[in-house]
């Protein structure tokens, strides 16, 4: 369980991983080896599980974004989870409860290229079933 202060400490890493542990330090009214000893323990403890750089798609020459559920037959849910993971523009893979089994989210240059990749790549998985694919337009908020 997490204490009020590692929740504190939790939400300034998540909006800026880098920031320094004095100055998380002087936010909270702690020493900055109570925050050392805390991160350590959080990241010990799995709760802090890796620190990750969040980039802008559009930036980086993507210009079509998706998220595709994607339904398998169950004999062979996990083998198709794990494929996915292979493909360098899947960038995100859970396995789900609701209308997919699967959710994914892809980054591909074109949408021409997304829709190839989709029909191509993912559908032609042993055990998929089917794709639905959702473009991403806007982004409104990320952890």
């Amino acid at each position: 369980m997490i204490d009020d202060t590692d929740k504190e400490i939790l939400s300034v890493l998540g909006d800026n991983a880098r920031t320094p542990f004095l100055n998380i330090a002087k936010q909270l009214g702690v020493s900055e080896s109570t925050i050392r000893k805390r991160v350590g323990n959080l990241e010990d403890r799995g709760v802090i599980k890796k620190y990750s750089v969040v980039v802008e798609p559009a930036k980086l020459g993507y210009g079509s974004v998706a998220i595709v559920g994607i339904d398998v037959v169950p004999e062979k849910f996990l083998s198709v989870a794990k494929k996915l993971t292979e493909f360098d523009n899947v960038k995100f893979v859970a396995t789900s409860t609701g209308d997919h089994m699967i959710m994914t989210e892809i980054w591909m240059d074109k949408a021409s290229e997304l829709r190839d990749f989709i029909s191509n790549k993912i559908e032609k998985i042993d055990g998929v079933t089917r794709t639905c694919p959702a473009i991403i337009n806007e982004k409104l908020k990320e952890m």
